[in-house]
């Protein structure tokens, strides 16, 4: 088994490889174009963080399975928009045959979707919403304001519906809409489900581990006596896991995605839980209909929402899902019933793209 790029490694391969990692799969060689290898890529808005890796090695594999497509990987070290905006340009040049767009910024991302539309370069959203003016019509995630419903009823489950006291919510990056959606799921139903609860935030934690440990040893100070401190982000989850051991907390942590510290603490008991919107099922799913559209179809993508699904992870399922991280071969073999019901009859999880939340 190859091991899974994690953490440290993952950020030095990303500044060593100037943010970029391009895999040629197996096939015959030929020249570039739909009638022969085709030159496609993702373009994501952290590589170092874990939520994109499990989006891009989602995307490789299903390049790999699809064979002769040399698919590149783009992405700045650190969460920054601008910088992403580039590499995703450069993406158009390079490996014009398909795209695949994650993003932590959709506005800005808007005009060059729309161009590289324009040009003929088929572009799959992932993960964000595409903005209306971007001319991206098909877009694969999850339902965020149901995986935040998720977290909320495990929290309500542990601490009863008659619990009373305050709970702290964070969002590293305001504004992005599938992170609001989460927040505002976790909100609307504590609010039904535990009146008693009052709920604070969503404040700002950030993508960046450093200043989300920061921010959220800022929000454990100013209300120690918390029910619970939530995070709908990557780093929000394990900061929280850390802290909590160092101050011996009695309070309830959790948060979201499958980084190996997050699970660790998961397995300790640290959090309680933790939301799996199964980032490397949405980045295969993307990739492998993007080329089918381009191969069988001429280009033209579905068009909608694609909605896929997401799990709680607790003590009672964490083995198999620290089992399926230990590889890219495992997770393809833990995640190939879903997906090959799934691609199946794709038109089946396709919703209106106006829906998507």
């Amino acid at each position: 088994m190859i091991p899974r790029p994690r953490g440290p490694l993952a950020a030095a391969a990303a500044l060593l490889l100037g943010a970029a990692l391009t895999t040629a799969s197996c096939g015959d060689g030929g020249s570039g174009g739909k009638s022969g290898r085709l030159k496609m890529g993702i373009a994501v808005a952290n590589y170092s963080l874990n939520f994109a890796r499990e989006m891009y090695e989602g995307a490789t594999e299903a390049s790999k399975r699809a064979g002769n497509v040399d698919f590149k990987v783009v992405g700045p070290p650190n969460t920054d928009g601008p910088a992403e905006q580039q590499l995703f340009q450069n993406l158009t040049v390079t490996h014009p045959d398909g795209i695949v767009l994650e993003n932590l910024d959709p506005p800005i991302f808007t005009r060059p979707a729309a161009q590289a539309v324009e040009k003929g370069i088929p572009i799959v959203a992932l993960d964000t919403a595409p903005t209306d003016g971007s001319k991206v019509g098909f877009y694969v995630g999850n339902d965020n304001y149901e995986l935040g419903a998720l977290l909320a009823q495990a929290t309500v489950k542990k601490l009863g519906k008659d619990a009373k006291g305050t709970i702290v919510i964070g969002v590293p990056n305001p504004g992005t809409p599938v992170l609001d959606s989460r927040a505002k799921g976790i909100k609307d139903t504590l609010a039904q489900q535990a009146p008693g609860i009052r709920v604070l935030g969503p404040f700002q934690t950030y993508s960046d581990p450093a200043q989300s440990y920061g921010a959220w040893q800022a929000q454990v100070n100013a209300h120690p006596d918390a029910l619970a401190f939530l995070g709908v982000g990557d780093a929000d989850s394990y900061n929280l896991a850390r802290l909590k051991e160092q101050r011996h907390g009695k309070y309830l942590t959790a948060g979201f995605d499958v980084d190996p510290k997050t699970l660790d603490a998961i397995k300790r008991g640290t959090n309680f839980a933790g939301i799996d919107p199964e980032h490397y099922l949405k980045g295969y799913i993307a990739t492998a209909l993007l080329i089918k559209a381009v191969r069988d179809g001429k280009g033209k993508l579905p068009s909608g929402w694609f909605k896929t699904p997401g799990l709680v992870m607790d003590s009672g399922n964490i083995d198999e899902i620290l089992k399926r991280q230990q590889s890219v071969q495992n997770a393809y073999a833990w995640y190939k019933p879903q997906l090959d019901k799934l691609l199946a009859d794709p038109n089946a999880s396709i919703r209106p793209l106006k829906e998507a939340r």
